[in-house]
């Protein structure tokens, strides 16, 4: 049927990045395990932001929407888009969770010295852009 790999459950989320990315290899598309916008880098394979000489860990939460955040750069991204990408079907997170997440992420950028990159466009959502 076309698949060549399969995983079972419970599954872990490091694996399965893991997995995706080996995959993603394969395709012509490829852009490598690192995601960058301007100086600000975002490493695929080890969870790290980082700018600089900063560097950051994130948690795979925050790893997941700065994933989002950097792949989708200047576009404004309301909540309900955020949630669909962050949280699988059934799965509805709590009321503040992205607001929460947001928060925590915007700490990790203030850490790697890009503060204000992740700004909020009120009735909207959220938009990362370069902050010179």
């Amino acid at each position: 049927a076309g698949a060549d790999d399969y995983i079972v459950k419970p599954i872990d989320v490091l694996e399965l990045l893991a997995r995706v990315r080996a995959l993603g290899r394969r395709s012509p598309l490829w852009t490598g395990d690192v995601l960058s916008l301007g100086e600000l880098k975002l490493d695929l394979a080890s969870l790290n932001l980082e700018r600089g000489e900063k560097k950051m860990q994130l948690s795979v939460r925050e790893f997941q929407l700065m994933e989002y955040l950097m792949r989708h750069p200047q576009q404004v991204l309301s909540r309900d888009l955020i949630e669909q990408a962050l949280w699988s079907w059934g799965s509805e997170p709590e009321s503040n969770a992205v607001t929460t997440l947001v928060r925590r992420v915007r700490q990790r950028l203030d850490a790697v010295g890009a503060k204000g990159w992740l700004e909020t466009v009120y009735g909207m959502g959220y938009r990362l852009s370069i902050q010179e």
